[in-house]
């Protein structure tokens, strides 16, 4: 071998002989064999791929569905109440916010379900209406006529305790003389002192006389009340009377529900009897009306009453069992009795005959 030749033989083992083949490292054998192993092109490292758009079918029936079903209830609401099985059907609920004003309109419709020993308010709006005094607003007292804002505020607790004495207290409700509301009403006021007299005494009270303008009583052998609730809606209002008298209006609606004394089954029929009340209080300045302290004078009452009988007066509510009485009733003059947008309506002839005797629209 020439010199030349050897020479270049030694160079080209040091820096390799041109289109010399070369030898894989281990890390390249590996990466190969993973390629053979999972065909396809491989992903960059910072290549992204966006993940395929999955079908939503679901979600629009799920939508049909619920449309389907807000039109049903929109046709049909108490159909609807009675599939889900709510017997609450206005037994309880959502509770109505006190009323704050006089209301522009009667209750909706509730479902029509029959009440029960159970439920005596079912299927009733005064369902939501709160139980007792609870039910009748007291506005916020202020300074009025001779009264400072803890005198008015005074004036307006007694008067709804006047109302509690009279429809709410239990012996009354029993047939009991009403004392504890007998001893707020002025003893001077010759007229009341006397209607107070003939109404509580005589077996037959006339329209005026009768003792159900003021005070609720049922007699206990022929009427039990269903429960130890009495649902009420209504407010109190003031203002300035004569003589610088502070004057409180009362308009309250009571719903009593009761069941025949005689009939103690378990299916024994409920009627609501329902009262509505507006009472006048005067309290008065000792200094200019004759009076006595914590007391007050009426300056008027009125009644308005469904369910209560449509007989001659008693002096007690007679609600109607069966339908003997009920036939006896004004179909032509029917009214809705839990609605007080209206003012209260006293030609009604609930303390009158029968032939004048108005039709409830619902109980």
């Amino acid at each position: 071998m020439s010199d030349e030749e050897w020479e270049r033989f030694l160079r080209e083992s040091v820096t390799g002989a041109a289109g010399a083949p070369v030898e894989p490292s281990a890390r390249a054998r590996e990466v190969q064999r993973r390629l053979r192993e999972r065909p396809g092109q491989p992903a960059g490292w910072r290549t992204y791929s966006p993940a395929r758009p999955r079908r939503r079918t679901g979600w629009y029936v799920a939508g049909l569905v619920a449309a389907v079903a807000l039109l049903v209830v929109g046709l049909f609401p108490q159909q609807v109440v009675g599939w889900f099985g709510d017997d609450d059907g206005g037994q309880g609920g959502t509770p109505l916010a006190a009323e704050s004003q006089s209301p522009r309109e009667a209750p909706g419709a509730e479902p029509a379900l029959r009440p029960t020993l159970a439920e005596p308010f079912r299927g009733s709006p005064a369902a939501h209406w709160a139980d007792g005094a609870a039910g009748i607003t007291v506005p916020p007292a202020k300074a009025t006529g001779w009264m400072n804002a803890a005198q008015v505020e005074g004036a307006l607790r007694q008067s709804r305790d006047f109302l509690v004495a009279a429809g709410l207290d239990a012996r009354v409700l029993r047939g009991e003389r009403p004392t504890k509301a007998i001893a707020l009403l002025n003893p001077h006021q010759d007229d009341v002192q006397k209607y107070l007299r003939t109404a509580l005494s005589s077996s037959a009270p006339t329209g005026a006389t009768d003792p159900l303008l003021l005070f609720s009583r049922f007699r206990p052998e022929q009427t039990r009340l269903v429960g130890d609730q009495v649902k009420t809606r209504g407010r109190l209002t003031y203002r300035e009377g004569d003589l610088g008298a502070v004057e409180v209006t009362a308009d309250v609606t009571f719903v009593y529900p009761v069941a025949s004394a005689g009939d103690s089954g378990p299916d024994a029929e409920v009627v609501r009897t329902i009262v509505r009340r507006k009472i006048v209080m005067s309290w008065d300045d000792p200094s200019k009306v004759d009076t006595e302290p914590g007391t007050m004078t009426l300056v008027s009452y009125a009644l308005d009453m469904t369910n209560g009988g449509c007989s001659a007066p008693t002096g007690y509510f007679a609600p109607p069992f069966g339908s003997a009485d009920k036939q006896r009733a004004d179909q032509a003059h029917r009214v809705d009795p839990y609605d007080r947008s209206k003012p209260i309506d006293t030609g009604n002839g609930t303390t009158a005959t029968g032939a004048d005797c108005a039709t409830a629209t619902r109980s």
